[in-house]
C-alpha cells in the first residue's frame, strides 16, 4: 500500500555500463515534499533503450519524484529496483565550479567518476555539446545557456546508464535543445535510459507518465520512512 512502510531498494545486477539487459522498476512509490505527501502509488518500469517523460502541472511532484529516485530524500513507501551506481541526476542548478574552465570542469567530473580515457571522453563531451570554442573560458564567465550545456555535458562523463533530468532544457536555445535531444537519443540507442521532467517537445520517441494520476491524499500517509543509498548519484547537490 502507498505509504505503508519504508522504501525498499533492491539492486538487480552489478556495475553495469549499458551492457546487460537492465531496468529501473518503481512500484507503489510514495513521495513527500516539505513533509507533506504529494505522490502515492507511482508505478512504472523503464528498460534499456527507453525514455520516460514526466508530465503534469506545476507542483504535482515531478522534481520530488526525481529527487527520491536519486536518493536525495527519503520516500514514504514503495520499492525502487535498479543496479548500483547506475543513476546520474541532473537538477535545476548546473553544479559547476565557477573558477575552473569549461575543460577543467569536465576533467574534474571525469576524475570523480574514474573515466578510463579521460582526455578522449572530455573531448567527446566538448564536441557533443558544442563547447570547443569555450573550452578555456572560466565557467563564471559563461551565459546561462552555455552553463546549462556544460552542466549537461557532465552526464557523458558519469558512465551511468540511467539519466534522471529535471527540466534539462532550461536556458537552452533551439540549436542547443536539438544537440541535447540527439545526445539523449544516442545514449538510449546504446542501451541507456532517460527519465525527464520537461515541458517542451524534444522530438524523441518516449513514453509519457502523467503524475496527476498519482496525486496524494494529504491525509492518507505520513512523512517518514527509509531512504535510497545516495552514493550512486550525481547532480548539483552531490559533489557540486
Amino acid at each position: 500500500m502507498a505509504g505503508g512502510g519504508p522504501i525498499l531498494c533492491l539492486f538487480a545486477c552489478a556495475a553495469i555500463r549499458y551492457a546487460c539487459a537492465m531496468e529501473l522498476k518503481v512500484s507503489d512509490l510514495s513521495c513527500a515534499r516539505g513533509g507533506m505527501p504529494v505522490l502515492e502509488g507511482v508505478d512504472f518500469t523503464l528498460s534499456g533503450g527507453e525514455m520516460l517523460l514526466l508530465r503534469g502541472p506545476n507542483g504535482i511532484g515531478k522534481t520530488t519524484l526525481l529527487r527520491t529516485l536519486a536518493g536525495l530524500q527519503p520516500a514514504l513507501g514503495g520499492t525502487i529496483i535498479m543496479p548500483p551506481e547506475s543513476l546520474a541526476y541532473g537538477a535545476h542548478a548546473d553544479g559547476l565550479k565557477a573558477m575552473l574552465t569549461v575543460r577543467e570542469n569536465l576533467a574534474f567530473w571525469a576524475r570523480v567518476h574514474g573515466v578510463p580515457d579521460m582526455e578522449r571522453e572530455v573531448v567527446r563531451a566538448l564536441d557533443e555539446f558544442n563547447l570547443n570554442d569555450l573550452a578555456d573560458r572560466p565557467a563564471r564567465s559563461l551565459s546561462a545557456g552555455q552553463k546549462r550545456r556544460l552542466g549537461l555535458a557532465r552526464l557523458l562523463l558519469t558512465g551511468r546508464p540511467i539519466w534522471a533530468l529535471d527540466e534539462p532544457t532550461v536556458s537552452l536555445d533551439t540549436e542547443s535543445v536539438a544537440l541535447f535531444a540527439e545526445t539523449v537519443r544516442r545514449h538510449c540507442a546504446a542501451g541507456g535510459m532517460a527519465i525527464m521532467a520537461t515541458h517542451i517537445g524534444l522530438g524523441l520517441e518516449a513514453r509519457a507518465l502523467d503524475l496527476s494520476a498519482f496525486r496524494a491524499d494529504p491525509d492518507s500517509c505520513r512523512a517518514g520512512g527509509g531512504s535510497v543509498p545516495a552514493d550512486a548519484f550525481f547532480g548539483d547537490e552531490d559533489l557540486a
